[in-house]
C-alpha cells in the first residue's frame, strides 16, 4: 500500500468514526422540547406574544 492509499484509508476510517460519533450526540442532546410533527402554528402565536408583552413591559418600566 502506498502512503497516499495508507493517508485515504486513514483518513476514511476517522471520517466514519467521527459521523458515527456525531450520530451519537445528536441523539443524546434532544432536550425534550416539543415535537416537529406539533401544532407549528400555535407555538408561533405564543411566541409572537410572548415578544410583544416583554416588549410592552420594557418600554413600560423605562428599561429601554
Amino acid at each position: 500500500m502506498t502512503a497516499t492509499a495508507t493517508a485515504t484509508a486513514t483518513a476514511t476510517t476517522a471520517l466514519t468514526t467521527l459521523t458515527g460519533t456525531l450520530e451519537r450526540v445528536r441523539d443524546r442532546a434532544r432536550t425534550g422540547g416539543p415535537e416537529d410533527d406539533g401544532p407549528e402554528l400555535v407555538e408561533q402565536l405564543l411566541g409572537w406574544t410572548l415578544v410583544v408583552l416583554l416588549a410592552v413591559l420594557v418600554s413600560h418600566t423605562g428599561l429601554l
